[in-house]
């Protein structure tokens, strides 16, 4: 169908997550962003002492991080966003050096051909990397980042709940409309993912390939949720149902 037609027949906005959902970079995120906070600003405050990254935006891990620290720069946007830019650099070597040990998790690749069968879906991505680390893990995994068509990252926002609504506007002109509500399907490992796009009232699915169980993600407010996404006839029908 030509391109000014193809926007009839969008009954979708599919939003993935990356880290835990698509994939795992066995640390390099962790790892990188430690040696980008003791570059920039000499600490790394408590990350190697249980601090969680899962759910949260780039932005939003640097600058608590830094804050626990006690760094007086902690709330400067000018140096988040150097620490950020240094991160990027410090995980394309990581990824680049432990390139063998970057995974997909069950289901992805079959899944995501299936949405692009069917052709009635656009498909994105919601996620608190910054949009070149996005991009710089998909690769580390074999999936090309164009084959989504939108995103919204913490390069974007550093809140993830401000992420939904972007990534509904930038879909506007693919879907012909403003999704909203169960047209906008959401689907990550954390409580997070789960919770951030009742701003749109949209349909999460969980999937319990991170550090959440399936209970976890269904108590978070998941309309279903998967231990992974292997039975994707299964989580196509949560999706379109």
């Amino acid at each position: 169908m030509a391109d000014g037609l193809s926007f009839y027949i969008m009954r979708k906005l599919v939003l993935f997550d990356i880290d835990g959902t698509i994939l795992w970079t066995d640390g390099a995120g962790r790892r990188a962003i430690r040696e980008a906070l003791l570059a920039e600003m000499g600490t790394a405050g408590p990350i190697d002492q249980g601090y969680r990254l899962d759910g949260k935006t780039d932005p939003q891990i640097v600058r608590e991080l830094m804050t626990a620290a006690g760094h007086p720069n902690a709330e400067s946007e000018d140096h988040v966003s150097r620490i950020c830019r240094r991160y990027v650099e410090v995980l394309a070597r990581e990824l680049q050096v432990t390139r063998d040990r970057t995974r997909l998790f069950p289901g992805i690749v079959p899944l995501l051909g299936e949405l692009e069968d069917r052709g009635d879906a656009v498909i994105g991505l919601l996620t608190g990397n910054v949009a070149e680390g996005a991009r710089l893990k998909l690769r580390a995994a074999g999936i090309d980042p164009a084959r989504f068509r939108v995103g919204a990252f913490g390069s974007d926002a550093a809140v993830r709940a401000d992420l939904p609504p972007i990534a509904v506007r930038r879909a506007e002109p693919l879907m012909g409309r403003v999704a909203w509500g169960p047209e906008v399907v959401i689907i990550g490992d954390t409580p997070a993912d789960v919770t951030c796009g009742s701003c749109v009232e949209a349909r999460a699915i969980g999937v319990a390939t991170g550090h959440y169980t399936r209970e976890d993600l269904m108590a978070a407010g998941a309309f279903a949720a998967f231990a992974d996404l292997s039975d994707f006839a299964s989580v196509l029908d949560a999706i379109y149902s």
